[in-house]
């Protein structure tokens, strides 16, 4: 290959790469060492200003529920949450950054990492972040995922989880999820509708969580039977069940923890198919917790059963 052009300059992650005509080839160099540690392909070259680019455009039209489901992508923003996406192997169609933004090792050693892995890392300026963001104070770097479909038959092995009924409110839906990482529990089952797993407020409250636990969509009908023939017991939530844990006695390990809607709870029906009701003591002037809230008290005794 002819070589045009030999410039040595250093990168946004403080390591050197040589440059050689159009070719970019990053070489992280130790700094007590200065031993060759990777060779691979830089990322984009040419960074975003303008807000009519057609890539900013599309990481914008992500916050739609309609974009959402035309392009099969969904938008994730955070270092915690880009980087829980890439490290699980999830589909990471781009990674939209700022230098200027980025200031930890870890997120510059993310890119390099993702560019490693094939993943398309384009730059753009701190003014187009901050107006794609959807919080204050934005980390720099947002990224364009691809969905997963998982169905009921492929939640192997699944001994205990969580099930809700058409939730409505996306940071609990995200609470749950990232509670259910927490302790251990297998996975989410949304049932008859709800709010879309892959709205950013689900996304941003899970906490990295969505990429590890898998999420199931399903009607009642088809998760009863499910439950039926998988052995698994149960347990719904309703203000005249088993209020008093200490007593409550596990001798079926393996369990779905039943959620009714935020609004109306479980119907009759719903609760007619449970094997056990629960309940949460409430010894104040309140007479519910936010389902989010209660998700996790139960979750916390039900797991040390």
């Amino acid at each position: 290959m002819d070589i045009l052009l030999v410039k040595e300059q250093k990168n946004i992650f403080g390591h050197f790469f040589i440059e050689i005509g159009a070719t970019h080839v990053c070489q992280v160099v130790s700094k007590c060492t200065s031993k060759l540690m990777y060779n691979q392909p830089m990322t984009e070259k040419e960074m975003l200003t303008s807000r009519n680019n057609p890539l900013i455009k599309e990481f914008r039209a992500l916050s739609q529920a309609k974009t959402r489901k035309h392009t099969g992508l969904f938008l994730v923003e955070g270092i915690h949450h880009v980087g829980a996406a890439v490290e699980a192997d999830w589909d990471v169609d781009t990674i939209l950054y700022a230098p200027d933004l980025l200031t930890s090792d870890y997120a510059r050693d993310l890119l390099l990492a993702a560019a490693q892995k094939g993943i398309r890392c384009q730059s753009a300026s701190a003014d187009l972040l901050r107006a794609l963001a959807g919080k204050e104070n934005p980390q720099g770097i947002l990224a364009s995922v691809r969905q997963r479909t998982t169905a009921l038959a492929e939640l192997q092995p699944f001994r205990r989880g969580v099930a809700v009924i058409s939730p409505q409110d996306a940071g609990n839906v995200g609470t749950i999820l990232r509670t259910l990482d927490a302790v251990g529990a297998d996975g989410l089952i949304l049932l008859d509708g709800g709010v879309d797993i892959y709205h950013p407020k689900v996304v941003r409250a899970s906490m990295g969580a969505l990429f590890w636990k898998p999420v199931v969509r399903a009607s009642f009908t088809d998760f009863l039977a499910w439950v039926r023939t998988s052995n698994l017991r149960l347990l719904g939530t309703s203000a005249h069940g088993v209020s008093d844990f200490s007593t409550l006695e596990m001798a079926q390990k393996d369990w779905v923890l039943l959620l009714g809607s935020e609004q109306k709870g479980l119907s009759n029906e719903q609760i007619a198919a449970c094997d056990l009701l629960l309940s949460l003591p409430m010894r104040g002037k309140g007479t519910s917790l936010n389902l989010g809230v209660a998700a996790g008290v139960f979750l916390y005794e039900l797991m040390g059963k």
